[in-house]
């Protein structure tokens, strides 16, 4: 058993990895300075939406193996391990703001009484590592020792549990080795590939792999726009595309585009990186115009329908960026309502939890206890975040409550023939507006679903 002090442990990220880590069997500590977020962890009370965390917090809360505490001493003592997980916003040109890190940085080195790893969990500018180094050393009292590894994350909201207990892989950046071993003893029971670098390559290791994801959805975002205009199926070319091993299905769904407090903000961070040491990110500021012409795309495809929007009523099915999520930031159904209430339009909205989120960021709109109210005399509806219980709503009641039957699917969770046997005017995403027949073959339908195996015991057709 470890004693780990874990730096933002209010937040999405320090919150998940102290649970995770107390369920590992270790001793943690959660230090957060706000008060108000400390006061209701102690009490059990969440700031975050995220699927089995509150049972995991609750859990080891009872048999102390999770504290919660404001004072950075508290946290430290006896520590062998200051995680910083705070948060890294967006600066004005896109650059990350690291006033919180230093913060951490700072506190910790007057703060510490003993040896002590600093691992960086929060995902920063190449470099970070050196700097929060540089931040200690200045502040530190004399005779103590430290090191700092790099450890960046690779939680998805909506499943941190899950991704933090079986990880792909974990990273591991320092100049000390002996340090980045101690750090991965931490992990060893969750028997994954464990890669030890140096600090900066750990880095931009976190960088790349987001700027890439986000690439990918840009990508098939785009192929869908072309495949509007061509009358192609964006679903089926994504999975013709993923059955070749080098491509995969993985982040190939053609929607309304990415949004949470990683990809957006990650990579302008990684442009604004290669733009000051000369590169030319041509491709990374590609995948962000592409991602903002999604939401224009969804206005377009409602003013092509309903001709003016002044006075229209739309209804809103979704308002976290992701499902299984609270989270409202970045999410792409805050840009596209902004963008209708800027032509005139009345708004209407439900989301399954984070509606108490979206009210502080959108004040003016109608909230509804459930989809059947906001349908209820809407001129159009849009799906814009694909919870699984929007993918089961009764459409032929859907159907008759509304003013007009406008459907706009944002995450293209509807077939459109069915769609349009109801009598919605529906549009999706690069979908086309009469799927073609399924062909049924040895072992594939068009649509790219597998059948289901027959015959033999071993999977044989």
């Amino acid at each position: 058993m470890s004693k780990i002090c874990v730096i933002g442990g209010g937040g999405y990220v320090g919150l998940t990895t102290g649970a995770c880590f107390a369920d590992l069997g270790n001793e943690v500590v959660c230090v957060d300075i706000d008060e108000q977020k400390i006061a209701g962890l102690r009490q059990g009370k969440l700031p975050i939406y995220e699927p089995g965390l509150q049972e995991m917090v609750e859990r080891n809360a009872k048999v102390e193996r999770l504290r919660f505490t404001t004072s950075y001493p508290e946290g430290l003592e006896d520590a062998e391990f200051a995680f910083i997980a705070v948060d890294t916003p967006s600066g004005s040109e896109g650059e990350a703001d690291l006033k919180y890190v230093r913060m951490a940085a700072q506190t910790i080195a007057g703060e510490m009484t003993d040896s002590l790893i600093i691992v960086n969990k929060s995902t920063v500018p190449i470099g970070t590592g050196d700097w929060v180094a540089e931040i200690v050393e200045e502040h530190i009292a004399p005779g103590l020792e430290f090191a700092v590894v790099s450890n960046p994350e690779f939680l998805r909201e909506g499943s941190g549990i899950s991704d933090f207990l079986n990880p792909d892989r974990i990273v591991l950046g320092s100049t000390d080795r002996q340090a980045a071993e101690k750090v991965a003893q931490l992990y060893l029971s969750l028997r994954a590939p464990i890669l030890v670098t140096d600090l900066r390559t750990a880095e931009m290791i976190k960088y790349a792999s987001n700027a890439y994801l986000a690439n990918r959805i840009s990508f098939i975002n785009e192929i869908s726009s072309i495949c509007e205009k061509l009358g192609a199926d964006i679903k089926e070319v994504a999975a013709g595309m993923g059955y070749d091993k080098r491509i995969g299905h993985s982040y190939l769904d053609a929607g309304v585009g990415w949004g949470g407090s990683c990809f957006p903000k990650d990579v302008k961070a990684l442009a604004h990186m290669a733009a000051i040491q000369g590169c030319h990110p041509q491709l990374l500021r590609a995948v962000i115009e592409i991602n903002r012409d999604q939401r224009r795309r969804v206005v377009q495809s409602l003013r092509e329908i309903l001709v003016s929007l002044h006075g229209k009523t739309v209804g809103i099915l979704g308002l976290a960026f992701k499902p299984n999520t609270d989270d409202m930031r970045e999410a792409p159904a805050v840009e596209i309502i902004h963008l209708l209430q800027n032509e005139g339009t009345f708004i209407k909205a439900f989301d399954p939890v984070a509606m108490g989120k979206a009210t502080e960021m959108l004040p003016d709109v109608t909230y509804c206890e459930d989809a059947y109210e906001v349908a209820e005399g809407s001129d159009a509806l849009v799906i814009v975040t694909d919870w699984n219980e929007f993918k089961h709503l009764d459409m032929a009641r859907i159907k008759v409550s509304m003013a007009e039957p406008v459907l706009v699917d944002g995450r293209n969770i509807y077939e459109p023939r069915r769609m349009q046997e109801l009598g919605f005017i529906y549009r999706g995403i690069g979908r086309r507006l009469e799927a073609s027949d399924v062909i049924e073959t040895d072992g594939l339908s068009v649509g790219g679903q597998p059948k289901e195996a027959r015959g033999s015991g071993n999977g044989a057709p």
